[in-house]
């Protein structure tokens, strides 16, 4: 296995991300999250890369800080630090890519593990994975993103009780309630994700860039507001060559061939 923390690989024009210390249930620490924020930088910027998948590797694939990281939770100072100058910045790399990021959640996604899954665009699990807001059983509270995610997926009563109790919530239920897209089979989560992701990298790039600004601003918006963004983002769409293709295809009654841009 690679000394590596965040491993990267390249299929096509899917990017793979893995969360690298399986022994630790891939529970972060400072060096883990400089990583993986590179790697998202260097992603962003790649116009070969049309979809991201990310993961943990071995049985989970996130449980979060490592309490063992004594620079990064002994103090207040500390924590505040981590979560301003880490944590944060990570977050908001997921949500401003360009690029759709999938969130293969192979195993327990916890804490921030749980905050990092939900930051992505589409979560798929496996059927035995478990998300645990698991802040409040050592007196914190949800953090990267914790706070803000929950209660737009769930609503305000299910976020509390989740926040409040700490307890898992199973992967399926987690489909029910609307916190992620998806549950699969263990065995299957792998050819799932990959097909997913296969079929993201074939749509117009450009567009979903887009998609993801305008939702990622509705929460923020009044009504009026998001119809004037709505049609500032529309306009910008109709002048990729993708929108002249999937015009042009429509009109000749064929499958579009979008190259991105």
């Amino acid at each position: 296995m690679s000394d590596a923390l965040v491993l990267v690989r390249r299929e096509g024009a899917v990017a793979h991300l893995t969360l690298n210390r399986p022994d630790r249930l891939n529970s972060f620490t400072l060096a883990m999250l400089g990583e993986l924020s590179a790697a998202l930088s260097d992603l962003d910027g790649d116009d070969d890369v049309r979809a991201v998948v990310l993961t943990g590797a071995g049985r989970g694939f996130c449980a979060g800080q490592d309490l063992t990281d004594h620079e990064a939770v002994d103090d207040s100072r500390a924590i505040r630090s981590v979560v301003e100058r880490h944590y944060n910045p990570v977050v908001r790399q997921i949500r401003a890519l360009r690029q759709p990021v999938i969130a293969a959640v192979n195993g327990v996604a916890a804490g921030a593990g749980c905050s990092l899954a939900l930051s992505c665009d589409i979560a798929v699990a496996a059927a035995s994975a478990k998300f645990v807001n698991a802040f409040v059983n050592i007196g914190l509270i949800p953090d990267s993103g914790g706070t803000y995610f929950l209660p737009r997926l769930v609503g305000q009563a299910r976020a509390l009780g989740l926040a409040l109790l700490g307890e898992p919530i199973e992967a399926q239920k987690a489909v029910e309630w609307g916190l992620i897209w998806k549950a699969v089979p263990d065995a299957g989560l792998a050819g799932e994700v990959d097909a997913l992701a296969r079929r993201l990298a074939e749509l117009p790039t450009a567009a979903i860039a887009l998609i993801k600004e305008a939702i990622n601003l509705s929460g923020h918006h009044s009504l009026e507001q998001q119809l004037a963004t709505e049609a500032e983002l529309q306009a910008r769409a109709a002048e990729t060559e993708d929108y002249q293709e999937g015009r042009a295809a429509f009109l000749a009654k064929r499958k579009p061939r979008f190259i991105g841009r």
